[in-house]
């Protein structure tokens, strides 16, 4: 099955929608800042994203470093390949935003 990785959780906002994309997994509680020491936050992350795969999703929600860290690590993971779900405020639903960072095969524009 699918996992949605909701980088940091936010008891004010409902992520209920991007269930439909998979089993959401939250990565950081409410609140947790990174600032002079990143080094447990990337270990935490990495660990978590581990088993990362085309079928997944990153929800960025929360910290824009933790947002950062985390993007890094599913595209290494992932050989820099993932899926972001991007919240569309107009039509009030999640899209998949497909990134290959690489862009093997793909056309340069």
């Amino acid at each position: 099955m699918a996992k949605v990785y909701i980088v940091q959780e936010n008891p004010n906002v409902n992520v209920i929608g991007a269930g439909r994309f998979g089993e959401l997994i939250p990565m950081l509680p409410p609140g947790r800042q990174i600032t002079l020491s990143p080094a447990p936050v990337v270990r935490l992350l990495k660990n978590k994203l581990k088993d990362f795969s085309d079928d997944d999703f990153l929800l960025a929600m929360g910290d824009p470093v933790a947002i950062g860290i985390a993007s890094m690590a599913a595209a290494d993971i992932n050989n820099g390949k993932v899926n972001m779900l991007k919240w569309d405020r107009e039509n009030q639903c999640y899209y998949n935003v497909k990134i290959d960072l690489y862009q093997k095969g793909e056309s340069n524009e």
